[in-house]
């Protein structure tokens, strides 16, 4: 593990949060982004779309698996369609481009800034707003993962340098979630990981992911386990 990855934290919440005590709140989970691939031995990223279906399916099912938190309903529209869906989508450009901030001037605490030693203060605007409308809800849950699995290329480079003292990473696997105000889009929680487990190709996988990502949600109730 690198140097850098040991000094990342993974999630923050906003100072001060807490759900309303005197009403529900309705958090809205949109279609979580998920890429699946290969990496290549030569380090290229191949895009593979059953994969990417597969994944996204079974991310999908557990995210609905997962839809208790404390003080919240949890619901699951589906994506507009017309100029609410092209608005849905620069938001979730927009969202994508702060948690890369987040990630390397928050988590990453060798990067931090200056203003954002303390705090956690990333906002998308308040024109979230509108997306508050289109899906009646309070709150928005993104989720975004990206894996690519090592070819068998790669594989066999991966052990003929390890004899060489030369690291080649197997593969990529990171991950991360934001809950946002949309009535302020203020980002109230993120976590993120750059080295997330769970073959996501597979249901075992899946679950596994989706509870790494939800980790420290505020209000969340952890699935019960039964004992086999």
């Amino acid at each position: 593990m690198s140097s850098a990855a040991v000094a990342q934290e993974r999630s923050a919440v906003r100072e001060g949060f807490a759900f309303p005590t005197d009403r529900q709140v309705t958090i809205a989970v949109f279609r979580p982004d998920v890429h699946v691939g290969t990496l290549t031995t030569g380090g290229v990223d191949e895009p593979n779309a059953d994969w990417t279906a597969t994944a996204r399916g079974l991310i999908a099912e557990q995210m609905k698996a997962n839809d208790k938190i404390s003080g919240a309903k949890v619901i699951f529209p589906e994506d507009p369609e017309g100029e609410d869906g092209a608005y849905l989508a620069e938001y979730r450009a927009l969202f994508s481009a702060v948690a890369q901030s987040i990630q390397v001037h928050k988590l990453f605490v060798g990067q931090r800034l200056p203003t954002k030693k303390k705090d956690f203060d990333w906002t998308l605007g308040d024109g979230t707003a509108r997306i508050g409308k289109m899906a009646g809800a309070d709150y928005a849950l993104f989720f975004f993962t990206h894996d690519a699995y090592g070819s068998s290329g790669r594989k066999t480079a991966q052990i003929f340098g390890a004899m060489f003292g030369v690291a080649i990473a197997p593969g990529i696997h990171v991950g991360y979630a934001g809950l946002v105000d949309l009535k302020t889009g203020d980002v109230i929680w993120f976590n993120a990981d750059p080295q997330m487990g769970g073959d996501v190709r597979t249901p075992e996988g899946a679950t596994k992911r989706v509870g790494q990502l939800l980790a420290g949600l505020p209000g969340r109730t952890v699935p019960v386990v039964a004992a086999k």
